[in-house]
Formats: C-alpha cells, sequence, structure tokens
C-alpha cells in the first residue's frame, strides 16, 4: 500500500504518522512516545480483544507500565490507529489543522519496550574517563526514566546520585524543558555580515547563518552545569545551549552526535566527535573527529593520543631550552675569556643537527600510556613550559655548565691536553 500522507518523527512532536488506503476508507497509524501520543486517544484495544473507551484507570495503567519499561532501560513506543470514511479523509485533508484533526480520535493497540544494549566496554570507558577527570552527560530524547537507568547501567549515574537528587531539586537528572525554563534560554538564528563591502546590494553570499544561545539567567546555568549528568526529551537547542554555556564558563567541551541537529552542537564544541558509520552527511561537516565505529570508547583513545601529544611536546621543549641555554653561555664565557670561542659555527650547528634533533625527536615520537588519563585534564589558562618545567631546565643547565666550564679550564690538565686559545700561532678555522 502507498501512503497518502505522512508526518515525520521529529525531537518537538515525539511522534509520527502516517495514513493509508484502506479499501473504500482509510486507516491512520501514529506511534511515538507514550505520555504524548496517549493524549490523542480516545478508545484503546483491552486484553481480551474488545476495543472500549480509553478510561482514567486505563490510562494509569498505560503510563505505570511506560515507567516500569523506562525503569529497565527500554524505550517505550505506543502504537495507534484510526480508521476514517473518504468522506471524512476528504475533509481533513484539506483543513488547515490537518495534523491535528488526523492525530485525533486515535485507538491505543500496544506498547512496545526496546532493547538497546550497551556496547561492551562502555562502563569501563566511562569509569576512566571520570578518572582522567573527564565529567560524562547524557542529553538524549529518551524518556527521563529510560534514561536514567540507562545511565546507571553506563555508570554515568550513581545510586548516591539519585538519592541527593530524589526530589528533582538537585538538577542531576531533569528533562530539556525543565533546563530551558530554569536558566530562561532560547536559541536565536540570525544573519551576519560576512565581511563589510562597497556594495551595498542584498547578496544572499554576504551573509552567513550564525546560531546563538541566550541564556537568561547564568547563575542557575552555572548551578545546573556544576550537578547535571542527564537531560531527557531534550531537543537540539537544549544540547546546544548546554555546550555554549559550558564554554562560556570556561570549560573545554566535546561533543558527540550523528544527526543532523546535532550539527550546531558539534560546530560550537572545542572537539566534535561524529559517528561515522551511522552519522549524516551534515554531522560529519560540523565535527572535528569522525569516530569510524561508532563507539564511545573510541574517545579515550582520542583523549590518550591527546595528552600524549601535549606531553612530548613539553618534554622536547624542555630539552631544548636546556641544551640551548648552555651552549649560549659555553660560546658566550668562552669567547670572552679567550681569543676563540670554544665551539665554532660549523661545531654549533653540527651539535643541532646530530644531538639535538635526534634525541628530540625521540622525546616527540614516545607512544602514549594508559598512565595519562591517571590525572586531571589541563587548564586552558596552563602555561605550556610550566614553573616545575623552568626548574628542571634551569638546574640540568646549572648542572651542565658546571661540568663543561671544569673540561674548558682544567680539561688539559686533566686529560694532558696542550692548546691554548690565547697562542696566536694556534691554528685557525682557515688554515684547518
Amino acid at each position: 500500500m502507498k501512503p497518502v500522507m505522512k508526518v515525520p518523527l521529529n525531537s518537538e512532536r515525539k511522534r509520527s504518522t502516517i495514513v493509508f488506503q484502506k479499501g473504500e476508507g482509510f486507516r491512520i497509524y501514529c506511534k511515538g512516545a507514550p505520555e504524548v501520543v496517549i493524549n490523542y486517544c480516545t478508545d484503546m484495544v483491552y486484553a481480551g480483544g474488545e476495543c472500549g473507551e480509553l478510561t482514567d484507570e486505563a490510562k494509569g495503567e498505560l503510563l505505570a507500565t511506560q515507567k516500569n519499561y523506562a525503569n529497565q532501560a527500554l524505550r517505550t513506543l505506543l502504537v495507534t490507529y484510526r480508521d476514517v470514511s473518504a468522506d471524512e479523509w476528504d475533509a481533513m485533508k484539506d483543513a488547515e489543522d490537518r495534523e491535528q484533526q488526523v492525530e485525533s480520535g486515535l485507538t491505543a493497540v500496544a506498547m512496545f519496550g526496546l532493547k538497546d544494549p550497551l556496547r561492551p566496554g562502555i562502563a569501563d570507558a566511562v569509569t576512566k574517563c571520570k578518572q582522567a577527570g573527564i565529567n560524562v552527560r547524557m542529553v538524549t530524547g529518551d524518556n527521563i526514566d529510560t534514561a536514567r537507568a540507562i545511565s546507571l547501567e553506563a555508570g554515568i549515574l550513581t545510586q548516591e546520585d539519585l538519592n541527593v537528587d530524589a526530589d528533582g531539586a538537585g538538577y542531576v537528572c531533569m528533562t530539556g524543558e525543565d533546563f530551558r525554563n530554569t536558566i530562561d534560554g532560547r536559541v536565536e538564528v540570525k544573519k551576519v555580515l560576512k565581511e563589510k563591502t562597497e556594495d551595498d546590494s542584498d547578496d544572499e553570499d554576504k551573509y552567513e547563518t550564525k546560531v546563538e544561545a541566550i541564556i537568561g539567567d547564568m547563575h542557575k546555568f552555572k548551578k545546573i552545569a556544576a550537578k547535571i549528568k542527564v537531560m531527557a526529551r531534550s531537543q537540539p537547542d537544549d544540547k546546544f545551549m548546554l555546550v555554549d554555556g559550558l564554554i562560556r564558563t570556561g570549560q573545554t567541551v566535546a561533543v558527540t552526535g550523528d544527526g543532523t541537529n546535532d550539527a550546531p552542537a558539534l560546530n560550537r564544541a572545542d572537539v566534535g566527535f561524529a559517528m561515522g558509520i551511522t552519522g549524516t552527511d551534515v554531522a560529519k561537516s560540523a565535527c572535528d573527529i569522525q569516530l569510524l565505529d561508532d563507539n564511545f570508547c573510541s574517545i579515550l583513545t582520542a583523549v590518550r593520543f591527546g595528552r600524549n601529544i601535549y606531553d612530548n611536546v613539553r618534554k622536547f621543549l624542555q630539552f631544548q631550552l636546556t641544551v640551548n641555554v648552555v651552549a649560549m653561555f659555553i660560546v658566550f664565557c668562552g669567547a670572552c675569556i679567550f681569543a676563540e670561542p670554544p665551539l665554532t659555527s660549523t661545531q654549533m650547528l653540527w651539535v643541532n643537527l646530530i644531538m639535538d634533533t635526534f634525541a628530540a625527536l625521540a622525546l616527540a615520537t614516545e607512544p602514549p600510556s594508559d598512565t595519562v588519563l591517571d590525572r586531571q585534564p589541563a587548564k586552558k589558562s596552563d602555561l605550556i613550559v610550566n614553573a616545575v618545567m623552568w626548574r628542571n631546565i634551569l638546574l640540568q643547565a646549572l648542572y651542565q655548565m658546571v661540568w663543561l666550564l671544569l673540561l674548558l679550564f682544567l680539561g688539559k690538565e686533566w686529560f694532558d691536553i696542550q692548546y691554548d686559545f690565547s697562542d696566536p700561532t694556534y691554528p685557525t678555522d682557515e688554515q684547518y
């Protein structure tokens, strides 16, 4: 059968509708979040197969069943239908409020609980993220009970968190609507002129679309950001506002996503991870890194390599600064005391090319280890050459300077070498 009408699922509607022609009439199917779709139902197919009015008692039992499914980490789906005659359909399809008329007077048929099991190793990966100082938050469109159960299974939430947030006032678990209303937030899409030109024409190419998050109560946002771990029944704007607000408070934010609606948050984040298998082209173009296996555990690999590169850069700088400080001091000191510096220009070049280069490359190519995940992440304000590195540089340089000065002044006695830089007969570079 070919459908005559489709109303697709989206994060705001939380339901989808399709209409088929059935004989001389039409049948409407609607499925979606039970707490949403049940409000459009007037009848229900009961256990015996008979169809009757959807009473308040039956509605309460359905919602209780949904909560029971959700507490078992099941995603719930309510399936409904409605039969209409050809005349009724003709009146509906031309009405201004067509969707409202089509999605009314439905009959509830069944409720499903769908299990989406966690990938192996997810709980361990979340635990390692916490050890590494990474605060993992889940932003989902699922029911809050389902989201809470899944986050408990993944280790994002603990039972202690739930005990603290028993009444929902602790901001640990909250819905997107509550989050949006609490911070008085919204998202605005603006057209901004790329650059000023003398041409005043209204050319669309001169403008770019800019998505901006407006957070009315930043004080409340900071309180929520310090505690929130699960945001359920969220919309794309909620995710974008959370990411934008965290960045504005000075935090480094990484975001995962696979859908077109995730693109603004992926683009706004410091690091955007898009799913390489299930991700849309829009999400992939907005991200910084693609996860080719769609596995959260791969993020730990990216963190490990990122921290390793940061450490290797610091090791490289510490070594190079130490060697150059010593070399400049010895050359300057020797030039001031003797007629010729201890090292000629050619010798200095060889020292840098041979000794420094290979030693620095050895430091820069050191592979990552799991120990890099046992510390807190570096802050954006941290100096690349910190106080500990300066201490090491100065102490190591001082140690090398002492030995080189001793060799410079006492080396000929120690090793019975006859040389005198001040002797005019001492051969020069040109004479060599």
